[in-house]
């Protein structure tokens, strides 16, 4: 039940247009502090994990990793999505209390 409704409060927040996917922009947007929390796919790569952590870590925004690409990109309708970036703080407390 719990699974569901993350992921289903993932997808308001895409349709609110409060979110930004893949590493590039989600990079972008950390670095701006525009991020505040990301979700991260247990499949992603090597590099992108290492990346995105460090970056969450330089720059104090939670990180959370989640099942996988497909999950994460089925929640917002696309194909797969390896990480995803809350642009919202109302979406991202949320969402943190819905993963713990």
């Amino acid at each position: 039940m719990k699974q569901e409704k993350w992921l289903s409060l993932l997808g308001l927040a895409n349709r609110a247009r409060k979110l930004v996917t893949g590493e590039e922009l989600v990079t972008k947007e950390i670095q701006k502090q525009r991020v505040h929390f990301v979700l991260l796919a247990n499949d992603a790569s090597k590099n992108t994990m290492k990346t995105i952590l460090n970056k969450c870590n330089y720059y104090n925004i939670p990180v959370k990793q989640v099942s996988d690409r497909y999950t994460l990109g089925n929640a917002i309708g696309k194909e797969a999505r390896v990480v995803i970036g809350i642009l919202d703080k109302g979406f991202s407390d949320k969402l943190k209390q819905l993963l713990d």
